[in-house]
């Protein structure tokens, strides 16, 4: 069987950083336990390796003890969260990958000026949530150029569009044009779908193109990566998603002659090379 494995598969950079900082204050002290405030990163192997390792996991910034350690996940918290944080005495290590921070940012900036957020993105998403802390008042939330169209938008109030980092860039572009002829020229457009994303996504578009069939590992709570197999399958080539080498036993994989291969930006290089490993054996 011919693999063809795609160049971008794995961690992005605001990944390895995030992760970097955490093993980085392990090694500086391992006695002292450390929480992550929702988990780091989306993937269960990499969250069961810290488990393992004394890294403790606070669903809520309530389960986080005041004078404790806590590292903010890559996809940022909410801003009142971390303002109660340093409130308790907690020490806070940012982990925010700087794409998202960047996001955050220009949110803030925006509502600022008392303009209304329009948000491409998904609405349970640990990082929307965090956005959405900084965008004032009346912000909308859509995952789908549907919902906007339906949305009502309230004569005489300015908008501003944002997407969450890891959006479809292709989508996001219609969506912007859909709505500037709504609102002529009375938007704000914020550029804050991350590069990597878009490099990943036509990477996988030309992946598509090239074989019979692509395998996307990556957590099933990774909204990277289940957007890299819907825009694989919106080539109309069969895509199959894994988390580890396990999922793939029991799926007839060999009737494919080619297959591609890719990656989340938050799945471990060595859970890639197995998946390849027996790709190749086959």
């Amino acid at each position: 069987m011919e693999v063809i494995r795609a160049r971008l598969a794995g961690f992005c950079m605001g990944v390895g950083l995030a992760l970097k900082k955490l093993d980085d204050l392990l090694a500086a002290d391992s006695s002292r336990t450390t929480f992550m405030l929702g988990p780091i990163i989306h993937n269960p192997q990499v969250l069961e390796d810290y488990a393992q390792r004394g890294v403790a996991l606070a669903k809520t910034v309530a389960e986080v003890p005041s004078g404790a350690r806590v590292v903010i996940r890559a996809h940022g918290i909410p801003a009142g969260d971390e303002r109660e944080l340093i409130a308790r005495g907690v020490e806070v290590v940012d982990a925010t990958c700087p794409k998202v921070k960047r996001a955050q940012l220009l949110i803030d900036e925006q509502a600022e000026t008392g303009r209304s957020l329009l948000l491409f993105g998904e609405t349970d998403h640990p990082e929307v949530r965090g956005l959405l802390s900084y965008a004032g008042e009346e912000p909308f939330v859509f995952e789908t150029p549907e919902e906007l169209a339906a949305h009502a938008l309230a004569p005489g109030r300015q908008y501003f569009l944002a997407a969450q980092t890891t959006q479809d860039r292709k989508a996001f572009e219609q969506i912007k044009a859909d709505l500037t002829d709504r609102l002529k020229d009375d938007l704000v457009v914020l550029n804050t779908i991350c590069d990597a994303t878009r490099l990943r996504q036509d990477e996988a578009i030309r992946l598509a193109g090239q074989a019979d069939c692509v395998v996307v590992v990556g957590g099933k709570a990774s909204g990277n990566t289940r957007r890299l197999a819907q825009v694989i399958e919106a080539q109309q080539t069969p895509t199959i998603l894994v988390e580890t080498v396990d999922d793939l036993h029991g799926i007839d994989v060999v009737k494919y002659g080619k297959m591609g291969l890719t990656a989340g930006a938050s799945t471990p290089k060595r859970i890639i090379d197995e998946i390849e490993a027996h790709l190749r054996a086959l």
